[in-house]
């Protein structure tokens, strides 16, 4: 799992770095926040029916389909030559995130024992930090040293290598659960089916913690070409990020599961507000990098003790609609730090402190969320 999680990661982050600099010569530099934004659009969307999914086909089946729809996604790039061609696809490339890491953390979910499912879920967490490390280095590397188009069809490779993966697995739905797949599955009855209410307090805090990666995400290209990181160097910030989170995840993967869930998610939400200060104040490449590191530190902690957090409070005939449930806050903050950064930047680099305030604001809120959280459940 974890291996298919690294080459799927590997395959849509690759593209990063350089996405904003083809959509402008395409002639949509003023539409940049659209890059991550509709890539979580669709993720969100998707989410209740991908978790409906792997709680009624299974877990297996709905990770397929993500990676199917990166590998495709992939080898359609050099053929979206127009801004709205490309914005079409990056709509449509986001069902793939949207699919597999639901099926992915429920799989998790089943074969993990609770005492170790915060360790579980960082060991998951330092693969796809690996791929989020590699990907954009590699992808600068291959745009750099070959073009564009040999950067999209790799992407595609490799999600079809973690489909070759997945089909090694075996299914861990029970048997008594699955259904053969029917478009009446598609069909969302109630409200529940979208949201799943005992999740609400990971959902809420995975929004105001994740508003931030979109808001970076948006920015960062430009950022680092500000500061002088350019042609294989623009991918470092990402190397760093991802790099500090590897390390974090495996020195303190356990965290959660010694210390509690709250108490860790307040530490790493301390943590990523004095990384967001940093990348407000940053002048020079040292000061942006070391950003970098610090954010990549708390988001190491943050996400698999946000996961493990979801799947202890869900039911285990709904896990997969309450990962889901996360997923969707977690589209939703990505979605909206993307959109606000791209209008607040406009394409000015004096506007980009702005940007990582209205980010370090989000983070405040969901810190202020989990103390509450905590005085009321001691309560």
């Amino acid at each position: 799992m974890c291996l298919s999680s690294l080459l799927f990661f590997m395959s849509f982050n690759m593209l990063l770095p350089e996405l904003p600099d083809y959509l402008t010569r395409l002639g949509g530099e003023d539409y940049k926040g659209f890059i991550i934004a509709l890539f979580t659009l669709t993720a969100g969307i998707s989410r209740p029916f991908s978790g409906k999914l792997a709680d009624t086909v299974g877990r297996i089946p709905v990770m397929v389909f993500g990676s199917l729809v990166c590998f495709i996604c992939g080898f359609f790039y050099p053929f979206a030559v127009t801004v709205t061609a490309f914005l079409g696809l990056r709509l449509l490339h986001g069902f793939s995130t949207g699919f597999k890491p639901t099926g992915t953390a429920a799989f998790i979910a089943d074969i993990i024992p609770l005492e170790r499912r915060g360790e579980a879920m960082g060991l998951l967490g330092v693969a796809g930090s690996v791929g989020m490390a590699a990907g954009p280095m590699l992808g600068s590397w291959l745009a750099q040293r070959f073009s564009l188009n040999t950067l999209f069809y790799c992407s595609s490779g490799l999600a079809l290598l973690s489909l070759v993966v997945q089909g090694t697995m075996t299914e861990t739905l029970p048997k008594t659960q699955r259904q053969p797949f029917s478009w009446k599955l598609l069909r969302l009855e109630s409200w529940e089916e979208v949201f799943e209410p005992r999740v609400l307090a990971p959902a809420v805090v995975t929004l105001l913690c994740l508003f931030p990666f979109g808001a970076v995400l948006t920015v960062v290209p430009d950022q680092s070409r500000f500061l002088g990181l350019v042609g294989e160097n623009k991918g470092l910030f990402y190397t760093c990020y991802t790099g500090a989170s590897l390390v974090i995840r495996l020195v303190a993967g356990r965290a959660s599961d010694k210390y509690g869930r709250v108490p860790v998610l307040i530490g790493s939400s301390a943590i990523m507000v004095a990384s967001l200060g940093l990348l407000a104040l940053a002048q020079s490449a040292p000061v942006f990098l070391a950003g970098a590191i610090l954010l990549g530190l708390g988001t190491g902690l943050n996400s698999p003790t946000l996961y493990a957090w979801t799947v202890d409070l869900s039911h285990p005939e709904r896990r997969g609609r309450a990962v889901a449930t996360m997923y969707i806050a977690l589209e939703m903050g990505i979605g909206l730090g993307a959109l606000l950064a791209g209008w607040v930047f406009a394409n000015k680099p004096s506007h980009l402190p702005y940007v990582h305030l209205f980010s370090v604001f989000s983070v405040l809120a969901g810190l202020v969320y989990l103390l509450i959280w905590r005085r009321k459940t001691a309560a």
